[in-house]
């Protein structure tokens, strides 16, 4: 509240005392005259305040235009298995309801197919491949200059709550949140002030399909077992529990929904409501395809804030623009009226500042916990087109956590005894450099077009949109993790990244593209590269041997065994394996050596340690003879940051039990 006194001829005529004007206008304005007065007094006086309030009323009517409340209602693991999608087995009657009135996105993709990754592009705006936070559960410094969105949104009045979970690869340039806890909650704002508040449910979590005893509420014999997954009990059983906790979250979107409506919020708020990547079953969670990265994606905006619609909006409609995650940020930024900083590499597609839609929408996979891997993939809407540039890894590597999901124990079983159809196969074999899919005919993605003459003219135009995005973000993924940060020397991966002394990025990705796609005709373009001065060249010529197999260890035998004295352990590692695994008993001999020599974490790090540890693996039976060696390696040793902290007690651990295994044989 405050007083006016204006005066006439130095005559006090009249008290005006001001409610609080809010953010969405609301407020009161009260004149009280002190005494009777003349009309040409009167018309006077009111000439005057019209004139004062004509200074007060704009500010207001444009924080009422630009100030949307924002909220997040986020789930884990499941992808659009849901009522409002068209799943007729699904339970979600909470989101179906918001779906009714808002509009439910066809051909939204998370970008990555596991939630550190994926939450990290939402949060910075980038592809976490651009930022060296590609890989599952890792940490690096965030670019220079930079800042994570809701920190635009903090600076520009808002609230910004997050209840709870962060799960950033990046370091937080400062504070990014009001409130990141259990207890955040947009009620905690100062009155009148707009909001942006994420929840999340981690009742759909993969943890959660797995737990036992467990009510069941779908009937298992009812369930649609996809064509790669074996139909047995306990696969059946895992998909219906699956649908089970997809329920469950559903109600805790229904509860944040209640909410807001018993607070007379509903018209005031803009709603999001998705899931951090595909299903939590093997082959959609930490798999790059559609089942791995399709998220439901459900958004109402109120007809107040009808002018930030893009065109195709209606309520109870679909969109079949691509959207992903990349494009959340500079989207909730163009919603409260901010413009999206230009170093954002997604587009926004709501808001003030929406842009044309895009023609296709990319994923990847990096580190899945313990196992190395680089998958890029692109989409659409109806192709998917995967590129694997580590062909010689099977796709169901050994993850200590996807191992606890009864369906992989059962598949990898069932491979082991000979009982899979091929494709149900697939998924225990190593890869093809490239994977064509049709979505229309081949929904679970299981058909591979890349050689049929059919689709060339796809496969290429798709191909090139994954090789043109790698080029403009200048893709980091393609240097072994532990390069990112001794290249970046305590700057973070992304300016690394820009800077061609640092990284010259050409040279990398045509090695990696020479290396992983197994034309014969590369193979002396990749013999030169062994003598290149950039060890990341060096790397992926080995690697591209590796992939090769006998032929690759033949054809560049003497390139190979001069790698084993390389200035870079990652470039004697990938040389070590080509030769341990495809070269003669004196060759696994030397390869062997060099493990071993490279193995301690204590005194080469982590990143090193766990390379040398996956080549060990790779090798299988081959690795005995140093079995005493690695039964006595330590699993501790400094790491740069906690969440690196597992992943070589795991490797340990596997190595460790498959020498024992073979011990008692």
């Amino acid at each position: 509240m405050f007083d006016v006194f204006p005066s006439v001829q130095g005559v006090q005529l009249a008290n005006f005392h001001f409610g609080e004007i809010s953010p969405h206008g609301r407020g009161r304005i009260v004149l009280r005259l002190l005494r009777p007065i003349s009309r040409r007094n009167l018309v006077f006086i009111l000439c005057c305040w019209i004139a004062f309030l004509n200074g007060l009323i704009p500010e207001a009517r444009a924080a009422e235009s630009v100030r949307p409340n924002i909220l997040w209602i986020s789930s884990e693991d499941h992808g659009p298995h849901m009522g409002c999608y068209g799943d007729t087995f699904a339970t979600t009657p909470n989101v179906d309801r918001l779906a009714a009135r808002a509009m439910i996105y066809t051909h939204a993709w998370s970008c990555a197919p596991v939630c550190a990754p994926a939450r990290t592009t939402i949060i910075s705006g980038m592809y976490a491949s651009s930022t060296g936070a590609e890989h599952m559960r890792s940490m690096a410094p965030f670019p220079a200059g930079k800042k994570m969105f809701p920190q635009y949104l903090r600076e520009a009045g808002y609230y910004c709550s997050n209840n709870a979970k962060e799960d950033y690869n990046l370091v937080q340039p400062g504070r990014v949140w009001d409130d990141s806890s259990r207890k955040a909650h947009w009620r905690n704002r100062k009155p009148g002030q707009p909001f942006f508040a994420v929840f999340n449910s981690e009742k759909s979590h993969e943890s959660k399909l797995r737990v036992r005893p467990h009510r069941q509420i779908h009937d298992p014999a009812k369930v649609r077992v996809p064509v790669y997954h074996p139909d047995t009990p306990e696969v059946r059983q895992d998909w219906a529990q699956y649908y089970d906790i997809v329920t469950e979250a559903d109600a805790d979107a229904g509860e944040r929904l209640k909410e807001l409506d018993e607070a007379g919020l509903t018209e005031d708020t803009i709603v999001f409501y998705w899931a951090d990547h595909g299903s939590g079953m093997p082959r959609s969670k930490r798999s790059p395809y559609n089942s791995g990265l399709q998220v439901p994606l459900v958004v109402y905006i109120p007809d107040k804030f009808k002018d930030l619609r893009p065109p195709e909006y209606k309520p109870g409609g679909k969109s079949d623009r691509l959207v992903s995650f990349v494009d959340f940020a500079p989207t909730v930024l163009s919603l409260a009226g901010i413009q999206p900083p230009d170093w954002t590499q997604g587009h926004a597609f709501l808001g003030k500042f929406q842009e044309a839609p895009q023609p296709v929408v990319h994923g990847f996979r990096g580190r899945m916990d313990e196992r190395y891997d680089l998958v890029r993939s692109v989409t659409d809407g109806r192709y998917v087109y995967i590129r694997n540039y580590m062909p010689h890894k099977i796709y169901g590597q050994h993850i200590d956590y996807m191992f606890q999901t009864p369906t992989t124990r059962v598949w990898k079983q069932l491979h082991d005894q000979g009982k899979l159809t091929p494709a149900q196969d697939i998924f225990w074999n190593t890869k093809a450099p490239e994977e064509l899919f049709d979505l229309q005919s081949d929904p679970d993605e299981v058909n591979n077009l890349a050689d049929s003459p059919a689709h060339q003219q796809i496969k290429t135009r798709l191909r090139k949109a994954q090789q043109d995005l790698a080029r403009k973000i200048r893709d980091v993924g393609f240097l072994p993790e532990g390069e990112l940060f001794s290249r970046a020397n305590g700057d973070s991966p992304y300016d690394m990244g820009h800077n061609d002394s640092q990284y010259p990025f050409e040279r990398v990705f045509e090695a990696a593209e020479l290396g992983s796609m197994l034309e014969a005709g590369a193979v002396p373009a990749l013999k030169r590269r062994f003598k290149d001065n950039d060890s990341a060249v060096r790397y992926w010529a080995a690697l591209g041997m590796l992939t090769r197999g006998e032929n690759g260890v033949r054809t560049a035998h003497e390139e190979l065994a001069a790698a084993l004295k390389d200035s870079s352990p990652y470039v004697r590692i990938a040389a070590a394996e080509a030769l341990g695994r495809n070269g003669s008993d004196a060759d696994l001999k030397q390869a062997l050596d060099v493990l071993v020599e490279l193995r301690p974490i204590a005194k080469n790090g982590v990143f090193v340690s766990m390379a040398v540890l996956n080549a060990l693996d790779a090798l299988g039976d081959k690795a005995a003879p140093v079995a005493r060696a690695i039964q006595a390696m330590s699993a501790q040793g400094k790491v740069p940051d906690v969440r690196y902290t597992p992943y070589v007690p795991r490797l340990l651990e596997d190595l460790q039990a498959r020498f024992r295994s073979q011990e008692r044989q």
